[in-house]
C-alpha cells in the first residue's frame, strides 16, 4: 500500500490497492475498507474480485488522518485505534474520495466502463451512500453501520442495491434492523438478505466472528449480483 495514486477532488492524493484480473480487462469494482484501513483482508478481497474478471481497487479513506492505516481485529489496541480512527472519520470527504476514485477506474485502460462498489462495514454504510449520490452502476453492502440514520436517501437510490445483515450484529439491533427493512420496501432497487445466526463482519477474512456458511451464501449472492448488473 499503496500500489496506485488517486488525485483527490481537491487536487491532493491518496493510495490504493489495485488487483487486475487475467488480461487486464473487465467491469471496475471499488471495494471500501472496514474501520481497519486497506489491511490483508482487504487485500485478499480485491484479489478474489480480480479473480472473478473485475478491476478492484480498495482506496485508503483514513488517508486524511493517518494514511497507510493497516489493523486487525485481534488485540484491544487495535480495536481502540481503529474505533478512534472510525470516530474521526469524515462521511462526506470519503464519498468524495469514493467518487474520485470512480472516476479514476472509468478512465483506466481495460475498465468496460461499468463500475460497481462493495463495502464492509464503515464501507457498508459508505457503499449504501455510494448507491444514493453517485451514477455507480450496482453496490453491496456487507453489515453497514449507520443505515438507519440514512433512509431518507431511499428515494435516491436508483441502480440496484443488496444489503447483507447480520441477524446478531449488536451495531444493528432488531428494532433497527427492522426499520431498515420497512424502509426499503419504497424501493424496488433495494433488496436486502438477514443472515440468522451470524454475527457483524461474519464476511471478515479470518475475522473473529467469521461466519463460513454465512460468507460463502452473501459472496456467492454478492457475485450473481455483480454478474447481472456490471458484465453487460
Amino acid at each position: 500500500m499503496p500500489d496506485i495514486i488517486i488525485k483527490s477532488l481537491e487536487e491532493k492524493t491518496f493510495g490504493a490497492y489495485c488487483a487486475m484480473p487475467q488480461g487486464g480487462r473487465g467491469p471496475g469494482l471499488i471495494v471500501i475498507q472496514e474501520i481497519f484501513g486497506v489491511n490483508a483482508g482487504m487485500r485478499s478481497i480485491c484479489d478474489a474480485f480480480a479473480a472473478q474478471g473485475y478491476i478492484a481497487i480498495c482506496p485508503d479513506l483514513f488517508w486524511r488522518q493517518q494514511p497507510g492505516v493497516e489493523l486487525t481485529d485481534k488485540t484491544p489496541a487495535e480495536w481502540d485505534r481503529a474505533m478512534a480512527l472510525c470516530n474521526g472519520f469524515d462521511a462526506e470527504a470519503g464519498v468524495r474520495d469514493l467518487l474520485s476514485t470512480l472516476g479514476h477506474i472509468r478512465s483506466m485502460h481495460g475498465c468496460s466502463g461499468k463500475v460497481g462498489s462493495v463495502g464492509y462495514c464503515l464501507g457498508g454504510k459508505m457503499a449504501y451512500l455510494m448507491s444514493s449520490r453517485s451514477d455507480v452502476d450496482a453496490s453491496v453492502s456487507y453489515y453497514g453501520i449507520g443505515l438507519d440514520g440514512m433512509l431518507d436517501e431511499i428515494h435516491d437510490i436508483r441502480m440496484p442495491l443488496m444489503l447483507h445483515i447480520a441477524a446478531l450484529d449488536k451495531y444493528v439491533p432488531n428494532p433497527v434492523r427492522a426499520k431498515i427493512l420497512k424502509a426499503i420496501e419504497r424501493n424496488p432497487k433495494i433488496s436486502a438478505h438477514v443472515y440468522e445466526g451470524a454475527d457483524h463482519a461474519f464476511a471478515r477474512p479470518d475475522g473473529v466472528t467469521y461466519n463460513k456458511a454465512a460468507a460463502d451464501l452473501a459472496n456467492e449472492r454478492t457475485m450473481g449480483f455483480f454478474k447481472e448488473y456490471l458484465s453487460h
